[in-house]
């Protein structure tokens, strides 16, 4: 048994557990930290230790949680939800409606004027059905049908190539504009190009091209956030300024 003595006024260090600082216990066998201890860093590559968030997931208590991913673009024209990335960035400026809409009268005059010159000798596009009648009758349905159809084709695929080939009619070249895929800004393909002038045309040609023209027409100043006309939101396209 010892003699030796305990400086007085202080406990023995063996008996003061405020002194005397513990050993660390071993780590146990499943690998987690001892209490109280910083975690390990995880090894390179592997798994970070048992308790910890692993990586892409949670993040530990107290710190800012990572941002939420983008949500995809909307490639419908719709605007998107809140917060929704714009499609059009990176993209030229919308094209102003007054543009447009000078634009497709040149396209209408660059193929309507020859149309109508080759139909002369076939009575012209244009019906007079030479008693005075007001074209409503069976040689209107006949005659001037016959050539809105053949016109409708003519329309039809110029709209298609030239949008298919560079996004430009000759009249958006003349003023600068294009046509673009809303959803990533390419120039359509075929399918795309041939939905937007069936619906931008056969109306226009065949049936109501008054109301149709006005409707289009409302649509390039008061539709948003993309100035679509009709034939623009079932072909899922935008026209834009040129670069």
């Amino acid at each position: 048994m010892s003699n030796d003595q305990p400086t007085p006024g202080q406990p023995p260090e063996d008996d003061d557990p405020f002194v005397k600082k513990p050993q660390q216990p071993p780590p146990p066998s499943d690998g987690q930290p001892p209490y109280g201890s910083a975690p390990p860093p995880p090894p390179s590559g592997g798994q970070p230790p048992y308790g910890q968030p692993p990586s892409g997931g949670q993040p530990p208590y107290g710190s800012a949680p990572p941002p939420p991913p983008p949500p995809p673009n909307d490639p419908y024209g719709s605007g998107g939800g809140f917060g929704a990335p714009d499609p059009l960035a990176g993209m030229p400026p919308l094209a102003e409606p007054g543009k447009r809409i000078l634009a497709r009268l040149i396209d209408f005059l660059i193929i309507s004027i020859p149309l109508y010159l080759i139909s002369l000798p076939w009575g012209g596009a244009i019906d007079v059905d030479g008693d005075g009648g007001d074209g409503f009758d069976g040689a209107y349905s006949g005659h001037q049908f016959l050539w809105s159809f053949i016109g409708l084709v003519v329309y039809v695929a110029y709209d298609t190539y030239f949008t298919h080939k560079d996004g430009r009619t000759l009249g958006k070249r003349l003023l600068k504009l294009r046509v673009a895929m809303l959803n990533d800004g390419r120039v359509p393909d075929t399918g795309a190009a041939l939905m937007r002038a069936v619906v931008l045309w056969a109306p226009a040609l065949l049936c109501c091209p008054c109301l149709w023209w006005l409707i289009n027409i409302v649509l390039m100043f008061t539709d948003k956030p993309y100035r679509q006309g009709l034939q623009d939101k079932a072909a899922k396209t935008v026209v834009v300024a040129a670069r």
